[in-house]
């Protein structure tokens, strides 16, 4: 689990966190996503960016890689580049098709309650990758443009 200490950069260069599928781990991640922005002094507008992609990665692995099942574990990786930053987030559920996502902007699928986070991710990421039949997501975000 993610310890209440303050980060420096030196000490974050790379971070691995795990923790069971439930909502409520979810403030784990935030706290790691304050403490990297912060240490790397990533600009607001940025920061949210980061917050709201990852954070979407994560409960998209709670919900519905892991069917929000506490026996399956999240794993959360970190690393920092010299101009990047970038998350892994892996889940033990049985994968999904992500190359046949709707586009969520669709008029036939404005109404529907989900389906944006995959979208969200793209559109504040730089970069993003998934592998692993769609259990793991990889986010990359340009540090050097801030």
């Amino acid at each position: 689990m993610w310890s209440n200490m303050t980060l420096t950069q030196e000490m974050i260069r790379e971070q691995k966190i795990s923790f069971p599928s439930t909502s409520g781990n979810i403030v784990i991640v935030e706290k790691l996503i304050n403490d990297i922005c912060s240490s790397y002094e990533v600009s607001e507008d940025y920061y949210g960016n980061i917050l709201v992609a990852v954070t979407e990665a994560v409960n998209n692995a709670i919900q519905h890689g892991n069917k929000l099942d506490p026996s399956k574990i999240v794993d959360v990786e970190f690393k920092a580049g010299d101009k990047d930053i970038s998350f892994l987030v892996h889940d033990q559920g049985e994968g999904f098709d992500f190359s046949t996502l709707p586009d969520p902007t669709n008029p036939e699928n404005i109404e529907k309650p989900s389906g944006r986070g995959v979208f969200l991710m793209r559109h504040l990421a730089d970069k993003v990758e998934f592998s692993d039949s769609g259990r793991t997501v990889h986010l990359n975000f340009s540090i050097s443009q801030n």
